[in-house]
């Protein structure tokens, strides 16, 4: 890689591992090189990878993280926008191949915890399923290390796509949730005439809201809800929450677009 931009604010990572899941949809996962460490962060924060151009401009777009904090590499679960700046670039990447990664790791849509929160309600659609990732990971690698043996509160995520192949990191969830009793993993699909093998729940995730709301018992008052994904599902969601009573700050909210 060319010299690129500063060193004290950029650093040099490479493509150490792709899976694509559809034609427009691939977990990569990125090792940091020269040495440097991952940045620190919270779970639910973005990274921004960028691209120099063979003009020297440093291409810039923001991704929530998949890995958590106590990982060594930085993975993330991205959508091909065919005329975006720096998706239809990072699809062309190779194992081996380098990006620019930003030192500092920002955002504000991370886990609210308090002793008046008793429940997390984690609702996304198809890549908005990354910061959740980062989140659960954190909770249970903080459980086992945890020495007051103080158990993570309620998770509930429910995860939405068209077809089950978008469900990105759906097998890790569903382990993940099969071993750790507070955590709940419902995976939908919206189009299940285009995938005849699916035997799990069907529809919106925003037509779900409600029924499992009602059915784990999770009160307005004593849980934080969270969206993140699509806008119109966010939007949708926001107005569900409202009516049935969840406080404006019991909301949080990170639009993909």
């Amino acid at each position: 890689m060319a010299s690129g931009p500063d060193p004290s604010r950029f650093l040099r990572a490479q493509l150490v591992e792709r899976a694509e899941l559809a034609e427009d949809l691939a977990l990569m996962t990125f090792e940091p090189l020269d040495g440097e460490p991952v940045p620190s962060f919270v779970p639910g924060q973005y990274a921004t990878l960028a691209w120099q151009d063979e003009a020297g401009k440093l291409v810039q777009r923001p991704y929530s993280l998949v890995s958590a904090p106590h990982e060594p590499k930085l993975e993330f679960f991205l959508e091909l926008v065919p005329e975006g700046a720096l998706t239809p670039k990072l699809w062309q990447l190779q194992r081996g191949d380098e990006v620019w990664v930003r030192k500092r790791i920002v955002g504000r849509f991370t886990l609210q915890r308090s002793d008046t929160v008793d429940s997390h309600l984690l609702i996304a659609t198809v890549t908005g399923i990354a910061p959740y990732v980062s989140m659960v990971r954190h909770l249970t690698h903080e459980a086992a290390s945890s020495t007051t043996g103080e158990a993570p509160p309620n998770v509930v995520v429910l995860h939405g796509g068209s077809r089950s192949w978008e469900l990105g990191y759906a097998d890790e969830l569903t382990r993940r949730a099969a071993e750790q009793p507070w955590l709940t993993y419902i995976p939908t699909i919206s189009r299940p005439w285009e995938d005849p093998d699916w035997r799990g729940q069907t529809g919106r995730v925003d037509e779900l809201v409600r029924l499992y709301t009602d059915r784990l018992e999770l009160t307005p008052t004593r849980t934080m809800a969270y969206t993140c994904g699509h806008p119109g599902m966010i939007e949708n969601v926001r107005g569900i929450l409202r009516r049935a009573r969840y406080p404006k700050e019991h909301i949080k909210e990170e639009s993909y677009f």
